[in-house]
């Protein structure tokens, strides 16, 4: 007889581009307050590795991370694209800015052994996994390091993106600690 395992509980993470510093804010607290408690937000960066979304949100954007206290079972993921969505959609509202979409949300999850990230379009590298959504991994971490894969977006192959996200594993690992010395 085959054994079925729950999975281990993950850290959410969400990608914050905007076109401003009050977009960013914006979406900081917004997310806090659909989402509990982040736990680690990076540095701001400048998004300049591709033109995709200047139509939409203007050629000067900013990136930032945001990981949520809060570990998750990774099956929300699909549901986490979908609140994010809303979110955004709040923030085109509130913000009223020059730009259509000041502030995009790309949610994911960090498990000890990859990057995985939500999208809203499928290509051949990524995997249905309902309610519209699909999902993909973005970056493996191997041997001590997170790694690329052929798809990566070029910002996600950042040394400073995989600083921070070495944080948000080593905070994932200690949770996971922390809650098997409980049990």
């Amino acid at each position: 007889m085959w054994q079925l395992r729950e999975p281990n509980p993950v850290k959410v993470i969400v990608g914050v581009l905007a076109s401003d510093n009050r977009g960013l804010d914006g979406a900081v607290r917004l997310l806090a307050s659909h989402l509990g408690a982040a736990d680690l937000v990076s540095d701001v960066w400048p998004f300049d590795q591709t033109a995709y979304y200047h139509d939409q949100m203007g050629p000067r954007l900013l990136r930032q991370f945001v990981a949520m206290e809060r570990l998750v079972d990774p099956g929300a993921l699909a549901d986490l694209k979908l609140q994010t969505n809303e979110l955004e959609m709040e923030l085109a509202r509130s913000l009223d800015g020059p730009f259509p979409r000041p502030v995009n949300l790309d949610p994911g999850l960090i498990e000890p052994s990859k990057l995985i990230l939500a999208s809203t379009k499928n290509y051949a590298h990524r995997i249905y996994i309902g309610q519209k959504i699909y999902a993909e991994v973005t970056l493996v971490f191997d041997k001590g390091a997170w790694r690329p894969l052929p798809y990566t977006y070029p910002d996600y192959r950042q040394q400073t993106y995989f600083d921070f996200f070495n944080r948000v594993r080593d905070k994932l690992l200690q949770q996971r600690r922390s809650m098997a010395h409980e049990k």
